[in-house]
């Protein structure tokens, strides 16, 4: 599966609008809803035990919340550039002002994994999260994703 559908237009939130890593997962909880089906407290929730197990946030503003459900067919992605970068427990305690919700069937397995080392490589490029932190409106994210593609880990 390649980001641009993984990541559909309707998924790129380009100023989005909170003070909290709780509020920030809500909102792209409520988004991810939109995509699925799905009843946005299901995913907020499984959202929030994955936080348990340890942050999501990876350093250099960015961050990649992500989790399994019932329900869904295939893997989804949500991704939304801050207004202003918030506290998310990040693993060098910064700010994240990126970040890309991944939700995967629960069958999904090595797919899960496979699309989560995609992305992960993906924002560790500086020169893209700086593209994207740049990029014009929800178009220009979107566009900027399709044109990145990454090779599959071998």
């Amino acid at each position: 599966m390649e980001l641009q559908e993984l990541v559909p237009l309707e998924a790129v939130v380009a100023a989005l609008r909170v003070s909290s890593k709780k509020q920030a997962l809500q909102e792209l909880s409520a988004r991810a809803a939109d995509l699925t089906g799905l009843d946005s407290r299901e995913i907020l929730d499984v959202l929030l035990e994955r936080e348990k197990l340890g942050t999501t946030g990876v350093g250099q503003g960015v961050a990649i919340p992500h989790g399994k459900l019932s329900g869904l067919d295939r893997l989804y992605g949500v991704v939304a550039r801050l207004v202003q970068p918030i506290d998310f427990d990040s693993v060098d305690e910064q700010p994240v002002d990126l970040i890309f919700l991944l939700l995967a069937p629960e069958s999904a397995g090595a797919d899960h994994l496979k699309m989560l080392a995609k992305v992960s490589r993906l924002l560790r490029d500086r020169a893209i999260c700086d593209k994207l932190r740049k990029a014009e409106g929800p178009d220009a994210i979107h566009a900027l994703l399709a044109t990145q593609e990454t090779p599959s880990a071998a």
